[in-house]
């Protein structure tokens, strides 16, 4: 009976833990989910677009080089920078400044 109790008592505390993927509390996703967009820094923009695409994201605007994706499913926003025909900086901002 001791060891069933250590287990339910284990199991509890590794409930917590449980990462759904989803978005923290400030509206942005979590690194490395499927909504966070920095895996593609420094991917050729071209090639990488139609997987930005696939993910449920929508080109909202352009600013020079500048691009601010939206994902209307998730509420996740990202600013994409390109150089030299590559995302140098991605980064993901509060679905409001999208």
């Amino acid at each position: 009976m001791k060891i069933h109790g250590l287990a339910v008592v284990a199991l509890a505390l590794l409930a917590g833990c449980v990462d759904d993927g989803g978005s923290g509390s400030d509206g942005m996703p979590a690194v490395g989910s499927s909504s966070d967009l920095s895996q593609f820094q420094g991917a050729r923009a071209g090639q990488a677009e139609m997987g930005i695409q696939n993910l449920g994201y929508q080109l909202i605007r352009t600013e020079g080089l500048t691009a601010y994706w939206f994902n209307p499913t998730t509420g996740a926003c990202a600013q994409i920078v390109t150089s030299d025909g590559r995302y140098s900086s991605v980064t993901m901002l509060p679905a409001g400044d999208c």
